[in-house]
């Protein structure tokens, strides 16, 4: 709780929220505050030549909340689904007609306040509420959700048609006489998405759990890429999908040009008015679901795998978890037990650098790290022979990339590799994009040329640079990875290609392709719930597993 203690009013209307929400409202909910931290000097006072002045903050109450999540792949998001048929909308009124606009962002606009602002009266229909979305998501009868107390069913609404790039049609009706308080009001609610022969069933246990009265259904998708709503005979609002989006999205654009590169900015917001984007899609040449370590995995021991990081280095976990799955044990190799000779890598026949920020990449992205190998004669010797055995692998991703690049010169074949230099767009990219899997001599991606598969970036500096155009052109049959657009060409604007690299390049190999470097990070997509987006049929194997099974295999 943030508060002015001591200013008038403040203290008395501090004592008024702990009690509406620790003795009224958690009771009732049978939830529990485990802490709490009060800011009670949220005034500030200076002296403006002879006169003083005073600001104070409003009361203000911040609360975090958490609960285990049992199945990570019932979540439920915004986006709306147009491949499920004949689909309704569906409006879970918890402020039971009210539709107060107190406080509203509506209100806001015309810069007022207002007098009642959304409450919760009764908390039992909020237990109900929760008690039946857990039901119907169990029950796998919901398509989208999205809540509707930041902006109101307007935004709500658009917000979801933006997610899933599809139009509306909606009927307000059922909600009161007055468009603009059904649209604006901020009354606590949700908006479902349900298949039309399910609607039925999901309106009978909305009914069960006493919410039959507040829910209606309020409209469909639409196939022209519309945001409509209509009020009895009237059309209140008829706008484009891209139009509203791009209003939606100006702010935030406005502000982007200001602190990032103004053209990668402006590549973005441009990208909204597309409305032939595809979005994501996956395809893969190779059968997902075929495990290919089987054969090489009954009685054998698991072979060691030296997963190595240094200072800075933050993703050896799940680098060893999809190692693992695919069948190594992974070892722990910090860049101190190779320095100080307790670990050698003759012990191993793979070996991956991992991502994170070596050094704080205060030298450079990978810099660092890799000079702690190069200035050093027993490490440097220590990979120089890695490399050079004909029985060994190695991965490089992200900052281990980086650093692999910079070993070039210990590395059979490497000697056409790019340096890894700050993203086109001068911030750090984290995003779900696309690559293409390129014909390259990569063991460790043997057999997956031609897939185009969503993968997940997260680095600030991996534009791949070139010396000179002789350079780029050299490295071509090393290519083992690219950027592509959503509709399948080689990417070459923001933010398909996150840092701006030529050609797309984000993935390459040694010239015999024992030695795979690339800046998108496939261990953090081997199982299919790990993707924010995903085809419905990626149960558990995500493609990406099977680059380490690859591995064991070619072992």
């Amino acid at each position: 709780a943030l508060a002015a203690a001591g200013r008038p009013g403040e203290d008395a209307g501090l004592y008024e929220t702990v009690m509406a929400v620790g003795m009224e409202l958690c009771p009732q909910l049978g939830i529990a505050i485990p802490v709490g931290k009060d800011s009670l000097s949220m005034q500030t006072v200076w002296s403006n030549g002879d006169q003083d002045v005073s600001m104070t903050a409003p009361l203000s109450l911040i609360i975090s909340a958490f609960a285990p999540v049992g199945d990570v792949r019932l979540t439920l998001t915004p986006e709306l689904c147009a491949e499920k048929g004949d689909t309704d909308l569906i409006l879970i009124d918890l402020g039971k007609g009210a539709n107060r606009l107190g406080g509203s962002a509506l209100a806001q606009v015309y810069g007022q306040t207002g007098n009642h602002c959304p409450d919760l009266e009764d908390p039992q229909i909020l237990k109900r509420f929760f008690s039946a979305v857990q039901t119907l998501n169990r029950e796998g009868l919901i398509l989208a959700y999205h809540d509707r107390s930041d902006g109101g069913l307007f935004v709500t609404l658009s917000e979801m048609a933006f997610a899933g790039h599809s139009g509306i049609t909606i009927q307000l009706d059922d909600l009161g006489e007055d468009p603009l308080e059904n649209m604006f009001s901020e009354e606590l609610g949700a908006v479902l998405q349900v298949c039309h022969p399910d609607t039925d069933d999901v309106l009978k246990i909305l009914h069960d759990e006493g919410l039959g009265h507040y829910s209606h259904v309020i409209g469909t998708l639409n196939s022209d890429d519309m945001v409509v709503f209509t009020q009895g005979r009237t059309e209140v609002l008829r706008r484009s999908r891209v139009e509203l989006q791009q209003a939606w999205s100006e702010t935030s654009y406005l502000m982007q040009a200001l602190r990032d590169n103004p053209d990668c900015a402006r590549e973005e917001y441009d990208r909204i008015a597309d409305v032939s984007d595809p979005g994501l899609s996956a395809s893969h040449s190779f059968d997902r679901d075929e495990d290919i370590t089987a054969p090489h995995l009954v009685g054998s021991a698991r072979p060691p795998l030296a997963v190595l990081r240094e200072q800075g280095v933050n993703g050896q976990l799940e680098m060893a978890a999809a190692f693992h799955r695919a069948g190594f044990e992974a070892v722990d190799v910090h860049m101190s037990d190779i320095l100080a000779g307790r670990i050698t890598l003759e012990e191993f026949r793979g070996l991956v650098a991992c991502g994170g920020f070596s050094y704080g990449d205060v030298l450079g992205a990978g810099e660092g790290w890799a000079k702690s190998i190069l200035f050093n004669n027993r490490a440097r010797d220590q990979f120089e022979a890695f490399f050079s055995r004909q029985d060994t692998f190695a991965l490089g991703v992200c900052n281990g990339c980086q650093m692999l690049s910079n070993l070039h010169e210990l590395i059979p074949g490497a000697g056409h590799w790019p340096h890894f230099v700050r993203n086109r767009s001068e911030q750090f990219e984290a995003r779900l994009v696309m690559v293409e899997v390129m014909d390259s001599p990569s063991v460790l991606l043997a057999g997956m040329a031609g897939s185009r598969l969503p993968i997940v970036v997260a680095h600030g500096e991996g534009r791949a640079e070139f010396s000179d155009e002789a350079q780029l052109q050299a490295v071509q049959p090393l290519v083992s990875l690219r950027y592509i657009e959503n509709n399948l060409a080689v990417a070459e604007a923001y933010p398909a290609n996150p840092n701006g690299s030529p050609l797309g390049i984000t993935g390459l190999s040694n010239a015999d392709g024992r030695v795979t470097i690339m800046m998108p990070h496939p261990e953090r997509m081997f199982r299919g719930i790990q993707y924010s987006w995903r085809p419905d049929d990626w149960d558990e194997d995500g493609p990406w597993l099977r680059l380490f099974r690859n591995a064991r295999v070619w072992l």
